[in-house]
């Protein structure tokens, strides 16, 4: 592991990335209760978006690998790995597309359900593409801005789960938040917002953050089954909508080419849109380059 790396992660130690879930309660409390995730033979029929076409609806589209068959493949197997980087993740972007990969999380759920139109807005006036990874209740709360962002072509949307949980198949938990317990929570913690991801958008999502970004290299290979790419990060850019604007801007300049940098847009009181929009400038003035994931792979 390279120095860059370990001081990266201390870093993520030091703030968490639970930031997404601040005020929901103890840090070692249980999540709040939510229905689960509709299967691929509870859901609605789908309809079409009289505007776009476009199918919509739970029903659009199910996953290729069912709950069933992901238990069946998966339910035995022991992790041996649990982390940032677990096989199979995604932390750094392939060597032949060497651009930054802006990444930034909308975590839903009590204390993270809010919007930054601030970070936002800067990455429209600066032509700035980025990858937005929404959680299924932050979507439920913004259906109007989701609509916005699906629309625009600067941003590609990814899937950050249904429940926000660390992805596990043995229940650990990251920074005191729960993680799935067994092949069939992974599966419904990424299946569910994949459904619903796919009704909206008319395609299936490419990419998969767990809550937290923590997996074990089970989950990994069932978020690779159900057709999605598990996606951690290079760098950790708002210290889970902890850091200041000058702790921001720090951290997210010294992001070198093939960073994937992580943040979060559903906390406009932190420092991230502030941050960002003073790193940004940094970086293009030094010859630097900004991707999708969709661009760099």
């Amino acid at each position: 592991m390279s120095l860059t790396r370990r001081a990266v992660i201390a870093a993520v130690a030091a703030a968490g990335l639970a930031g997404c879930d601040a005020g929901s309660g103890s840090a070692g409390g249980a999540m709040p209760e939510s229905h689960p995730p509709s299967t691929p033979s509870d859901v609605e029929p789908p309809s079409r978006d009289p505007r776009t076409g476009r199918r919509t609806g739970p029903g659009a589209a199910a996953p290729a690998v069912t709950r069933a068959t992901a238990v069946a493949r998966y339910g035995s197997a022991r992790p041996t790995s649990w982390g940032f980087d677990a096989p199979g993740v995604l932390t750094v972007l392939p060597r032949s597309r060497r651009g930054i990969a802006l990444t930034f999380d909308a975590c839903g759920g009590p204390g993270g359900s809010g919007y930054d139109k601030d970070l936002i807005g800067f990455l429209r006036a600066r032509k700035v593409p980025a990858t937005l990874f929404l959680n299924s209740r932050w979507i439920d709360a913004h259906p109007a801005v989701f609509r916005e962002l699906a629309d625009d072509p600067l941003f590609e949307i990814a899937n950050h789960g249904t429940r926000h949980r660390p992805l596990s198949v043995s229940g650990r938990s990251a920074y005191g938040i729960p993680g799935t317990r067994d092949a069939g929570e992974v599966f419904d913690e990424v299946a569910g917002n994949h459904t619903k991801l796919t009704g909206l958008l008319g395609r299936p999502p490419r990419w998969f953050r767990s809550g937290t970004a923590y997996y074990d290299d089970v989950a990994s290979r069932v978020v690779s089954a159900l057709g999605e790419r598990p996606v951690s990060f290079t760098v950790n850019g708002d210290g889970g909508a902890t850091f200041t604007p000058g702790q921001v801007h720090t951290t997210v300049t010294a992001a070198r080419p093939g960073s994937i940098v992580i943040g979060h847009m559903n906390r406009p009181t932190g420092g991230t849109a502030e941050g960002i929009a003073t790193a940004v400038p940094r970086l293009l003035a030094s010859g630097h380059r900004f991707v999708r994931l969709s661009d760099a792979l």
